[in-house]
């Protein structure tokens, strides 16, 4: 893939590329990530250079990057799966092989999204929608039933003590909290399927995330 688009920082409009990320890029993806995902986010989820090498080897199709005048700001990654809806549990280890997706299913019926980060400096330019957009695209080219993924919930630590995971999303759903990964990624087009308990060493999310999917609109799903 490869494409460029015009973002605007206020009025004034700046050209942004979305491309497949090789090789080169891996510094910059990694210092993307330590941007992205400071603490108390576990450092040692952030990308290493074995997973990036599987990435670009096994599935580059799902392997993209943002760049504004050159720089890398942003990436998305994901893996295809044979994805059953009847059985939807997971832990995010499981389902990308702790992030070196050397399980990557070419036959597989679905897009799995493993990470998405923005730099913090460059996240008013909506350049994340975008790459979930190009994800989006990546579906329907390839005939896949859906893109599915755990979104973290980073603020349900504030709510804890007063409500249940599943609480917390209900209450998302109802606009009366407002969470920054959940809330985005409804205004993405996702929609929430069910909440996955101890779904990642995540402290800010107490080990929960809720499993969010769009489905491809070309394909009639029973």
């Amino acid at each position: 893939m490869y494409k460029t688009w015009y973002v605007f920082d206020g009025d004034k409009p700046i050209q942004a590329v979305i491309r497949n990320y090789t090789k080169n890029d891996f510094q910059g993806l990694i210092e993307g990530q330590k941007e992205s995902f400071p603490p108390p986010f576990p450092e040692d989820l952030w990308w290493n250079e074995s997973q990036l090498s599987e990435h670009v080897e096994r599935y580059p199709q799902g392997a993209l990057c943002v760049e504004i005048k050159g720089e890398i700001v942003g990436s998305i990654t994901g893996l295809k799966i044979k994805y059953d809806p009847n059985e939807p549990e997971h832990t995010w280890s499981e389902i990308t092989d702790d992030g070196y997706i050397r399980n990557h299913d070419p036959y597989g019926n679905a897009l799995y999204i493993v990470d998405i980060c923005v730099k913090p400096d460059f996240r008013n330019l909506g350049l994340g929608k975008w790459l979930i957009q190009s994800m989006y695209e990546i579906v329907v080219y390839e005939r896949l039933e859906r893109l599915i993924g755990g979104a973290r919930m980073p603020r349900y630590h504030l709510y804890q003590q007063k409500m249940t995971a599943q609480e917390y999303v209900n209450q998302v759903m109802e606009g009366k909290i407002k969470d920054p990964v959940v809330t985005f990624l409804l205004h993405c087009g996702r929609s929430p399927v069910q909440v996955l308990p101890n779904y990642l060493e995540d402290e800010e999310s107490c080990n929960c995330a809720v499993l969010m999917e769009w489905k491809n609109p070309f394909i009639r799903l029973v």
